[in-house]
């Protein structure tokens, strides 16, 4: 494998363990330890742990740095609790989405409050590089990129905060949903946010980057009678595709708005003024020109992001934005784009390498936890 490629601090165990490795993003990730499947299941049943350090952390500094992201992002940020994650996007002029982003407002234990901003690794410079002419306007506001000196891990399933809850000074099952808490792990900070990629319960961490193995495997053996064990970006990618979802460079893009990829609950648009806000209110009130679906594909062939989707005369309606095996329902699925007219049909024909196939259209996400 190159050289080139960066590393997490994680790299040493997943090689010890037998991952399976590949590039991903720039960096040399663990796709799979067993099987895609069997990491999926566990995640479902039980709890599975990421390495998800490839991830960008960008951290903002100083006196209103809530109103620099307030100009960045789609979601209001000023009025967010202490405490408080929020999922956004940034976007360009146009609407178009440049990332996808979770920024926390934090608070360390000698009582100083930053941001914490969560971006996609693919897209770590081209975010920095769009946030830094924005710094001019707020003089008082530093932004600093943590990733290298960080770790994030993250914790899914059904017996992650149960089982780890005694691992941690403060106990994450007290945590609501996109909440997060400064605390420790054994006398080291942590970053304990109630979050995830799956559809299940858990947790993700960001702690240092030299804690990070050891931190890893003390919740692989508090879990161990549990069934909890690693997973690679294989099964990241199945269970956030039955989760419904968005993946950036899939279902989302430059050229894809949020309102199109049924993000509108993450647009805060009233009585707001942020990059992008103009073209958005005009997309929501006219409606967007194309929707992002859900289907279930007849047969045992998935089909994959690329393949067109086609009308009852052979004419390009869509394309399928990621599909693939669904080991929780045991059939193929997909999210797809689609014309607008074309939203509300039941059933679709998709070409998949010159053979027709067809799908029934399904309500996102294709599925959800117990008590969710």
């Amino acid at each position: 494998m190159s050289t080139d490629l960066l590393s997490t601090p994680l790299l040493d165990w997943h090689r010890g363990a037998g991952a399976k490795l590949m590039s991903f993003a720039g960096y040399e990730m663990p796709i799979q330890y067993s099987s895609i499947v069997t990491e999926h299941q566990t995640c479902r049943t039980s709890a599975a742990l990421f390495d998800v350090s490839h991830m960008a952390r960008l951290r903002f500094d100083g006196d209103h740095s809530e109103d620099l992201l307030d100009h960045l992002l789609t979601r209001k940020i000023k009025d967010m609790p202490i405490g408080g994650v929020r999922y956004g996007l940034i976007c360009n002029a146009e609407g178009g989405v440049l990332d996808d982003v979770l920024v926390s407002n934090l608070e360390t234990p000698s009582q100083r409050r930053f941001h914490l901003m969560v971006v996609n690794a693919s897209n770590r410079e081209k975010i920095k590089n769009w946030i830094l002419p924005h710094l001019a306007d707020f003089p008082t506001v530093t932004m600093s990129d943590r990733t290298e000196l960080t770790a994030m891990i993250a914790v899914q399933g059904p017996k992650a905060m149960d089982v780890c809850k005694r691992l941690f000074k403060c106990d994450p099952t007290k945590l609501k949903y996109y909440r997060a808490v400064i605390t420790e792990q054994f006398g080291k900070p942590v970053i304990v946010s109630r979050t995830g990629y799956t559809g299940e319960d858990g947790f993700e961490l960001i702690v240092r980057a030299e804690e990070a193995e050891r931190i890893w495997e003390n919740i692989l053996l508090c879990g161990r009678d549990e069934g909890f064990a690693a997973a690679g970006l294989g099964a990241r990618d199945t269970l956030r595709m039955e989760a419904g979802m968005p993946l950036y460079g899939h279902e989302l893009s430059e050229t894809i708005d949020p309102i199109s990829a049924g993000l509108k609950f993450a647009c805060t648009l009233k009585d707001r003024s942020f990059i992008g806000d103009e073209a958005l209110r005009k997309i929501h009130a006219d409606g967007p020109k194309q929707r992002r679906i859900g289907l279930l594909i007849e047969g045992k062939r998935p089909a994959r992001d690329g393949c067109p989707i086609l009308d009852d005369s052979g004419n390009p309606i869509g394309i399928i934005s990621s599909g693939g095996p669904s080991p929780t329902l045991g059939k193929p699925i997909a999210m797809a784009y689609v014309d607008a007219a074309s939203s509300k049909q039941a059933r679709y024909a998709i070409d998949v390498r010159g053979k027709l196939i067809h799908a029934t259209a399904i309500p996102l996400p294709f599925y959800k936890r117990e008590g969710n």
